[in-house]
Order: C-alpha cells, then sequence, then structure tokens
C-alpha cells in the first residue's frame, strides 16, 4: 500500500487561521486564571499552551479549547479551496495511492470544510485533534494513521509548516513541502523530499517516486 497523507490549513483549504492570534488568547486567558506564565524568549504556541495547561491548571483546559474552536470557526466560515487541492487528491487516488488529512483542527471543523469542498469522496480517512493524544508537530496522529492503514510500502506527508514536516520527521515519514517559509525549515532543521508551488503538480510527482524518477523541486 501507498499513502498520501494532507494538512488541511493552507495545504488543501486557504483559510485565514491566525495560529499566533489563538494563542495570544490563549494565554491571555490562561494568564487571568492562573497568573503569569514563566517568561521566555519566544512566543507561547498552541500546543505548548495546551500542555502547560493539562499539566498545571487542568480545570481551564476547556474554555481554552473553546477559543481554539472559535477561531477555527471563524476562519473556516471564509475559507476557499487551495488552488489545486482537488487534482492533488484525486490524483494521488489515481497514482495508487490511499489518502488521507492529518490535522490539528477539530473533527467539526475539518468535516464541514471538506464536504462544502466536496473533498471527502476522495479521501479514506480524516484524523483531526479528536481522535490524537497530541497535536502536530508531535507525531501521535501518524499513530491513528498507521493503526487504521497498517503498514504502507510508501508513504509521504504533504503540508506548509515545519509543524507538518517535524510531525512527519518523528514518524519517520517523507515530508513534502508546500510553498513553506525556508526560514522555518532551516531553523527546524526539516529537510523536505520535494518542495511544490503548485498542489496540482503532485499527482505527476507521486508518479515518478513511484518510478524511482521524482525530483526535489516542482
Amino acid at each position: 500500500m501507498r499513502l498520501c497523507v494532507f494538512d488541511l490549513d493552507h495545504t488543501l483549504v486557504n483559510t485565514p487561521l491566525d495560529l499566533a492570534a489563538m494563542a495570544l488568547d490563549m494565554r491571555a486567558l490562561l494568564e487571568r486564571r492562573c497568573g503569569p506564565l514563566p517568561p521566555r524568549p519566544d512566543r507561547y504556541r498552541v500546543g505548548e499552551l495546551l500542555v502547560w495547561c493539562q499539566a498545571h491548571a487542568p480545570d481551564v483546559a476547556k474554555p481554552l479549547w473553546e477559543i481554539a474552536l472559535d477561531h477555527e470557526r471563524r476562519a473556516m466560515d471564509v475559507a476557499a479551496l487551495e488552488p489545486g487541492a482537488r487534482e492533488a487528491v484525486e490524483g494521488a487516488r489515481a497514482a495508487g495511492f490511499v489518502t488521507a488529512v492529518w490535522t490539528n483542527n477539530a473533527r467539526e471543523i475539518t468535516g464541514g470544510a471538506l464536504a462544502r469542498f466536496g473533498l471527502l469522496p476522495a479521501l479514506d480517512l480524516v484524523v483531526t485533534r479528536d481522535e490524537m493524544r497530541a497535536l502536530k508537530p508531535d507525531p501521535d496522529g501518524w499513530r491513528v494513521i498507521a493503526e487504521h492503514f497498517g503498514a504502507a510500502r510508501d508513504a509521504v506527508v504533504v503540508g506548509d509548516s515545519w509543524v507538518d514536516g517535524l510531525a512527519a520527521q518523528a514518524a519517520g515519514i517523507p515530508f513534502v513541502a508546500y510553498r513553506p517559509r525556508e526560514g522555518d525549515l532551516a531553523r527546524w532543521q526539516i529537510t523536505p523530499v520535494a518542495r511544490l508551488t503548485d498542489l496540482a503538480a503532485l499527482p505527476a510527482w507521486l508518479h515518478q517516486r513511484v518510478n524511482g524518477e521524482s525530483t526535489t523541486h516542482v
């Protein structure tokens, strides 16, 4: 079996979701309830705030998730299908790959978006934060995927961010970067197996990969 796994936000679906703003709102709530968080040189990210909350203030977890859901819902309400997304997913299937989505979004948001854009029929599995024990960049979502499909002869993860790349790297799966921020890849020491500027070019790259002819830039 060959497997192609896609991220959702800014990969298959173009949304204005601002994770930095989400983290700021979460931190503000945590500090109102618990006092100032320990200072650090870099900003707190969403996943880090959730981990801190679970360890130090589990009673605040529910309102934190409500903040995340509100940001996701508002972003997905104005989302658009990423150019080439349908061609990428359907083309991956045509190239002999089973297809899946692996996203940090909630299932209700993810399922609604994929249905709205008509992508569900071309996907064999959708893994959201509701099925995972930890968010990307933790690789736990890959555990869910592997338990569902079993061993894959060949697999790739397609995503736009360093978070996707680190999760894939931790799971030992090659990462295909779609319009990534090169500085983020360098900072987190992520080396994609390929870089895409056009999602519609993915099926041809997959065909080449199957035949041992794939290139690193498409």
